[in-house]
């Protein structure tokens, strides 16, 4: 019983849900590319400030964008599950 009133009510929010999933993995990218953006223009300041510090600074820069790419990617294929 508790089972077919579930699905019913996922059949009725369907659509929404799919509406959510869109925004979500849009809203990921979005913030994905705004959260490397900073990285990047801080790893530049960085540098500017500090040019003996390049290599350190260069490989942190990429750790921390490999790292938000990841959480985005995984977000996108979650919503993409529910799509």
């Amino acid at each position: 019983m508790l089972l077919s009133i579930l699905l019913q009510a996922v059949a009725v929010g369907a659509g929404l849900a799919k509406f959510g999933a869109a925004v979500g993995a849009g809203l990921a990218v979005v913030g994905a590319g705004i959260g490397i953006g900073k990285i990047g223009q801080s790893a530049m300041d960085g540098i500017a400030r500090q040019p003996e510090a390049v290599g350190d600074i260069r490989m942190t820069m990429i750790i921390a964008a490999a790292l938000v790419e990841g959480v985005a990617l995984f977000v996108v294929v979650v919503c993409g599950f529910i799509l």
